[in-house]
């Protein structure tokens, strides 16, 4: 079996920060209006000196772009808007000269209905590519309870969607085929198509790529079991392949249940934001309880300095699963934000988003910062871009400099990331001139919490973590063999104390005002602070 506890995690996850870039929307530069890979090189000096070492890029390959890239068309090419497959060798190249890694946006479970092999599996006569989609054997026949299309191709029968129409889904069976058209799981058909998406990946990983993030991972096998086993063993049947080739290639998890995904071999798997009906998941509780983005009202996130809400329902959800992680040899991850989630701002403060961030980037696990949160972009009440619906108001450009700074339109390419999506045109919008202009701004919080992440042990990935107040007031202790921190955060309008374990310590980070008196910490309103103990 492979997973993190039979094949160790590569080494510089250890200490990684990630940084996640919307292609389309962070740098462009040739003009055109769409953020390129280029663009993107040229801007790692921005992101080291931010104290991130490492990047996720969302898809980056040939598409028609109804779903903004998650529809792939061509998984070997880099999409002509972005640049070229050497382009983004480059791009490798260059991060590796400053001790970054890039991974990249895997979609295993679905292709653009344009794709290659989607055209050749619709055909009448039999091919290669005939059993790589999942299609029922009649034209009139239903998807036994799967969404399906009929009607638009010659071959008799329909197929099988995973989201949209125009994302048919691969093959990689059932787990309890009941239909003749069902092919089971570990099947030729299922293997056929492990074999072809190990390929992908071994197609960049071999052009410098460091790994992948991958989109769904839990959703292969259809209608898998509880606690998805036949998912679990697909996924270690292609490790089984590609880790021995690429040790220190490193996979992250779309997944939510890292008791499921680490043992089906990945390293990382994503804290996300779930919200059913209103009934939020731990990591929701933290910055999004709330049903309206845009809204503080009826607000119930942790981070919010009215809501009263206390540390110990998010706790009570996290701490197993975090247990489990650190059981299974991986990492169980936060993220500020990401293509799919709201951004915090405006709804919360930037003192607010301070806290909080500072708070994740201490925790257990690999920080992953979406581009544009260092500085508090805000989600924004837009129409509908290439799929992207509720999301497409976290995808807009990178705000590099003011609107008002050059005088210029805020289409201008020099100003923003492009212009695939209008940017905040109002006039307090946050951008990054700016920002690093004020050293109260959130980005320079943001930058010496990163850095100093960077450079003490006890605050990174595999350090321990036990919760010492689990009230309104958040504290935890992380430590090594050899060091020990105290990491404490009170997001009310109410001082509070805190009683230290036996030791000495000594201030190493704090936001707002905080009093170490022997073994008592005094946090003022909305107040952060780290502390290390010595000698």
């Amino acid at each position: 079996m492979i997973s993190p506890s039979t094949h160790p995690c590569p080494q510089w996850l250890s200490n990684a920060i990630f940084y996640e870039i919307y292609p389309q929307s962070f740098a462009d530069s040739n003009g055109d209006g769409i953020g390129d890979i280029p663009g993107i090189t040229a801007k790692l000096g921005y992101i080291t000196d931010l104290g991130c070492n490492a990047i996720w890029l969302n898809p980056c390959f040939d598409s028609p772009f109804k779903d903004a890239g998650y529809d792939v068309r061509d998984y070997k090419k880099v999409a002509p808007r972005y640049g070229t497959n050497d382009d983004l060798a480059a791009l490798f190249a260059a991060a590796h000269e400053r001790g970054m890694h890039v991974i990249l946006d895997l979609v295993p479970g679905h292709t653009s209905e344009e794709h290659e092999w989607f055209r050749h599996s619709a055909e009448v006569d039999r091919n290669e590519y005939s059993d790589r989609y999942i299609w029922t054997d009649s034209w009139i026949s239903g998807g036994d309870g799967l969404p399906f299309i009929g009607g638009e191709t010659p071959r008799n029968g329909t197929y099988i969607l995973n989201f949209f129409k125009c994302q048919p889904a691969l093959n990689y069976g059932f787990a309890h085929p009941q239909r003749a058209w069902q092919k089971p799981a570990f099947g030729p058909e299922a293997t056929a198509t492990c074999d072809a998406m190990v390929d992908v990946m071994r197609f960049w990983l071999s052009l410098g790529a460091d790994g992948f993030r991958v989109d769904m991972a839990d959703s292969l096998v259809k209608q898998d079991d509880a606690g998805k086993p036949f998912t679990i063993r697909t996924w270690q049947y292609m490790f089984s392949k590609i880790r021995p080739e690429f040790p220190e290639a490193a996979f992250v998890s779309e997944w939510g249940r890292p008791n499921e995904s680490l043992e089906a071999g990945f390293d990382m798997d994503f804290y996300l934001d779930w919200r059913w009906d209103g009934i939020p998941n731990g990591y929701n509780m933290l910055l999004r309880n709330v049903d309206n983005p845009l809204s503080r009202d009826g607000d119930k996130s942790y981070f919010n300095v009215d809501s009263g809400t206390p540390i110990s329902d998010f706790l009570e959800q996290y701490e197993p699963q975090l247990r489990e992680a650190e059981h299974l040899g991986g990492t169980f991850n936060f993220i500020t934000c990401n293509h799919d989630t709201a951004r915090v701002a405006p709804r919360l403060s930037e003192r607010e988003i301070a806290l909080a961030y500072c708070t994740l980037f201490a925790m257990p696990g690999v920080p992953f910062i979406y581009y544009g949160d260092e500085i508090g972009m805000r989600y924004r009440d837009l129409p509908t871009k290439e799929g992207g619906y509720v999301r497409t108001g976290s995808r807009t450009p990178m705000q590099w400099q003011s609107l008002a700074s050059l005088n210029a339109s805020y289409a201008t390419p020099a100003i923003t990331g492009g212009n695939y999506l209008p940017v905040d045109p109002s006039p307090d919008a946050p951008n990054v001139a700016d920002s690093q202009s004020n050293k109260a701004s959130l980005w320079y919080t943001v930058r010496r919490m990163l850095h100093l992440r960077g450079n003490c042990e006890p605050l990174q990935s595999g350090a321990s973590f036990h919760p010492i107040s689990r009230r309104r007031l958040f504290a935890f202790e992380r430590s090594t063999d050899l060091e020990r921190v105290i990491v404490a955060v009170n997001p009310s309008t109410n001082s509070e104390r805190l009683q230290l374990p036996n030791g000495h310590y000594r201030k190493i980070f704090e936001i707002g005002e905080t009093k170490v008196n022997f073994n008592t910490l005094t946090l003022g309103t909305q107040s952060f602070a780290i502390l290390k103990a010595t000698a």
